[in-house]
């Protein structure tokens, strides 16, 4: 299929870019993994930042820039964090006119609240359904104005000569057919890495790698990967079942109020942030449940409770309506009982360096949004940040994408064609496998490698045994078995295991080379944060593997450095 520009995923990132091309006169094609309509932007539940000043007026852009440089420990990119802030009240309205029904104040305004570690209410949302709502405005401008889309579409491969991306080589899910994509752009927007861990907050088959292997085997660098974010507040314990094992509990249950207790009935935040409490940063809350079940004063499932029963249960029921009806269908009914919690992987700021303005990854042609990128978020991501760096960034990829489309269609050099021809060979030879070990036992294995060895708390000698360990898993990989059906889901996992391979080895070196602590990077062996440190680590690849270096950080801009010099902080107690 020859196409000026093909978007590699259709979460509300690939989505925005894809508007955005429509609208300025270029159809881009779309794929994705799953039906149209279905990604991981659905997951996001609690809201979506911007200044609005709805609630608190004095809130301005350069007020959230200042609290996402703060919660990224200041080695986030600040003028992607600048784009983004900047960005956001125009995107919301934008959002708005599409269509999407945000929550409203009593006078009509679009309604925000509270989110850990911000100065103000700027969070917007639809009930405890945020993300979906989005993606469904999205999906819905993208039909209007007939962007194609093909859905069961899974890329493994780009295109690539190192120094310019000509499409990507990929198979189609359900028929199993081969797929050769001509593109002169190619968008990566196909997600993070969070769900390599054991308990997380994605679906199994999302979130594993692929689009920063993608780019990093295209001839990218990938920044910022020892930097996942654990969430406080993921589903554990056995009444809720294997199934429910991770899924986030969304952080509005404490934005409206939801409190935390240990088994010995203590609000043990008092002990780690008596100001800000259970809105505190994300890191500071993972590590003190973290901590307290340490200590033995976790249940039995290794978690704690989160309660909200206290507030009156119609606002419950209305502000969280998800999470009313997902536990009551579990047996619990929130308004009268706690949820039991513990930390789940739930975001990888780690990504492809890009130029935030353009997309550009160094590679010519490639471009990436979204959580397949690093930048804005730096050590740790605030709280309805994701949602908005999709939005905000993927209009300003697309409008730039646009302005470099060229006339004359996009070809196919004779060497690249025998890149993809290779491509397929490979995977038809990776569905004949008939080996003893299932690629789903190895993604199993390699997802508690990484909670063991790179999860809450890292050391230099647990991190050299989970890279012993991912030797280890690969030298397994020889004798896998996919039982020879290309559209099975063991085949699936197994081209996912490659490229999960590809940034559990990534992971874990940033974070061996990373010595200090900083955000959701712990070193027990380095446990303070090191201002030589304030540097990014890169990694790139060649043909004789993973090789890393370190970048320095610019420095904000005059206004928002004004706003960090200010040191506006929640007044966590507005919610007692």
């Amino acid at each position: 299929m020859s196409v000026p520009v093909l978007v590699v995923g259709a979460g509300a990132a690939g989505a925005r870019v894809a508007i955005e091309l429509s609208e300025q006169g270029v159809e881009p094609l779309v794929v994705g993994k799953r039906d149209h309509g279905d990604a991981h932007t659905t997951w996001a539940a609690g809201g979506i930042n911007a200044s609005l000043g709805s609630l608190d007026p004095d809130d301005d852009w350069t007020i959230h820039a200042a609290d996402t440089l703060d919660e990224g420990h200041y080695i986030n990119d600040p003028e992607a964090v600048e784009v983004t802030t900047k960005h956001m009240p125009d995107r919301i309205r934008e959002l708005e006119e599409w269509g999407m029904p945000f929550d409203r104040t009593e006078d009509g305004r679009i309604n925000q609240r509270y989110f850990g570690a911000q100065s103000f209410r700027r969070t917007c949302f639809v009930g405890d359904r945020t993300g979906e709502a989005m993606l469904d405005t999205l999906v819905a401008k993208a039909q209007s104005l007939e962007i194609p889309y093909r859905d069961n579409v899974l890329v493994t491969r780009l295109l690539s000569d190192g120094e310019r991306v000509h499409g990507a080589a990929g198979y189609h899910m359900e028929s199993g057919e081969f797929v050769c994509f001509v593109a002169d752009h190619v968008v990566l927007a196909a997600g993070g890495y969070s769900a390599l861990y054991h308990r997380h907050s994605s679906r199994d088959d999302e979130n594993n790698g692929d689009g920063p292997a993608l780019a990093l085997q295209a001839g990218a660098s990938l920044l910022d990967v020892e930097f996942v974010q654990f969430h406080p507040t993921g589903m554990v314990g056995d009444r809720y079942g294997e199934e429910w094992d991770g899924r986030l509990v969304t952080e509005a249950v404490r934005g409206e109020g939801g409190r935390l207790f240990n088994a010995d009935g203590e609000r043990f935040m008092e002990r780690y942030s008596p100001d800000q409490m259970e809105l505190d940063a994300r890191d500071v809350v993972a590590r003190a449940i973290a901590q307290e079940v340490r200590e033995g004063r976790g249940t039995e499932n290794g978690g704690v409770y989160l309660d909200i029963s206290h507030r009156d249960d119609e606002y419950v029921r209305e502000r969280l309506p998800r999470m009313y009806e997902r536990f009551a269908a579990l047996g619990v009914d929130i308004t009268e009982a706690p949820m039991e919690v513990a930390p789940t992987a739930h975001y990888s700021m780690g990504g492809v360096d890009i130029d935030f303005h353009t997309g550009e990854t160094g590679v010519e042609g490639l471009h990436a949004v979204g959580e397949t990128v690093a930048g804005v978020h730096g050590a740790n991501r605030l709280g309805g940040n994701s949602l908005a760096e999709t939005v905000a960034v993927g209009k300003l990829v697309g409008d730039h994408v646009a302005t470099q489309v060229g006339d004359e269609g996009p070809s196919l050099p004779d060497s690249v064609r025998a890149l993809a021809e290779r491509e397929f060979r490979a995977l038809a030879d990776l569905e004949a496998s008939d080996g003893d070990v299932t690629p789903r036992a190895l993604l199993e294995a390699l997802g508690d490698c990484l909670w063991d060895h790179a999860g809450i708390l890292r050391d230099e000698a647990s991190l050299r045994e989970g890279l012993a360990e991912l030797d280890e898993i690969r030298e397994r990989t020889a004798d896998l078995r996919v039982d020879g059906d290309r559209t099975g889901r063991a085949f699936e996992f197994a081209v996912d295991l490659s490229f999960s391979l590809t940034l559990a080895e990534a992971l874990l070196l940033s974070a061996l080379e990373r010595e200090e602590s900083r955000g959701a990077h712990y070193r027990t062996d380095f446990p303070e944060t090191d201002p030589d440190w304030r540097r990014n680590v890169l990694v790139g690849a060649d043909d004789t593997g993973l090789s890393l270096w370190t970048r320095g950080v610019g420095d904000p801009s005059e206004a928002v450095q004004r706003a960090l010099d200010a040191g506006y902080e929640l007044d966590y107690h507005h919610l007692e």
